[in-house]
């Protein structure tokens, strides 16, 4: 149930319009001539940048990032803003940046490289001076419940917000983040269980769309065996979010458990469309079928759920070879100089 639990998620082309060749040589002529201006501006920005003068160089990065043409310069300008914002005190200032530079370069490492730090130095800022401004406020308590989350100090972090709901019991979402709490630890009791239950269900009297809430009381309810009420919560999550993909998976193997096998189909056949690796959803199809007759099907999706099991492993073994070679560099001793 937790790894069902954590993905159902509890913690960017413009195509020219060209009609005649004369209008896109004008375009290409007009941008051409402007190239050299905007370029020029953007060199001088990311020389001032890179002299250590970022006072002087933020304005003109900010006006530069959004009129260079050249990629490559774009992104030197757009690091260098990023530098500079993160850098001299102007830690919002980034945001610019980094929107320019996460939808023209989403893929490139050293960008990314650079987001990470920068959105983990922002969050740090905010928490901070949420803290200063705050400190007795039930989002203090919220971000201290959410690091102990992280630490999987999961009792501590339900006592917070615990803490949370003696200020305001009708708060949106708590509820359900207690239940979170209480359902991550590793071996939660049936009292534990039978807890978060109840704060999921008070959950969903305060926001009744809540899809996330009655996904996870129909994966308690799937536990306990209770298929009724598994496919009652299953259903009523794939309503309230049409693209939450784990609920057509609990719902389809929910409807198998009861030996629905004909109404298992189409939720499960939805939740392969959006998962097409994942064993899995091959596996419970494949029992779909062959519960409902339809032999041919079922001895395809055996052999697709057979297909991506070996496809998983290979990539588990790779990842664990990488991890190795990893390891093993970080432990050998510097060479001698």
């Amino acid at each position: 149930m937790r790894e069902s639990f954590r993905r159902a998620g509890f913690s960017f082309v413009l195509l020219p319009c060209l009609s005649l060749l004369a209008t896109f040589s004008v375009g290409q002529a007009a941008k051409k001539s402007a190239t050299p201006g905007a370029s020029g501006e953007a060199e001088r920005a990311t020389n001032l940048a890179e002299s250590g003068h970022c006072a002087e160089a933020l304005p003109l990065l900010r006006r530069a990032i959004r009129q260079t043409a050249d990629r490559e310069l774009k992104k030197r300008v757009g690091l260098d803003g990023l530098h500079c914002a993160m850098t001299h005190s102007s830690p919002y200032d980034s945001l610019d940046f980094l929107v320019v530079l996460s939808r023209e370069f989403p893929r490139d490492p050293e960008v990314l490289y650079a987001a990470t730090h920068a959105y983990s130095d922002l969050s740090m800022r905010a928490s901070q001076d949420l803290a200063h401004e705050a400190p007795f406020s039930f989002q203090v308590h919220a971000l201290n419940a959410e690091a102990l989350e992280i630490q999987g100090r999961w009792d501590e972090a339900a006592a917070e917000y615990r803490k949370i709901l003696d200020i305001n019991p009708m708060l949106p979402g708590i509820h359900a983040r207690l239940g979170r709490a209480l359902l991550s630890k590793p071996q939660p009791s049936p009292a534990e269980v039978e807890q978060a239950k109840k704060s999921f269900e008070e959950e969903l009297e305060i926001d009744p769309r809540n899809a996330v809430a009655e996904f996870v009381l129909g994966q308690v309810a799937a536990d306990a065996k209770d298929s009724a009420a598994a496919i009652r919560h299953f259903t009523r999550a794939t309503k309230l979010d049409t693209g939450f993909m784990e609920a057509y998976l609990g719902l389809g193997t929910a409807l198998n458990s009861a030996k629905q096998f004909t109404e298992a189909i189409p939720p499960l056949e939805t939740y392969e469309k959006m998962a097409p690796d994942s064993p899995t959803g091959h596996y419970q199809l494949a029992v779909a079928y062959a519960g409902a007759g339809r032999r041919e099907d079922s001895n395809r999706e055996a052999a697709l759920q057979r297909q991506t099991s070996e496809a998983l492993e290979e990539v588990k073994r790779k990842a664990a070879i990488a991890q190795e070679k990893q390891t093993s560099t970080d432990t050998q001793p510097p060479e001698p100089k």
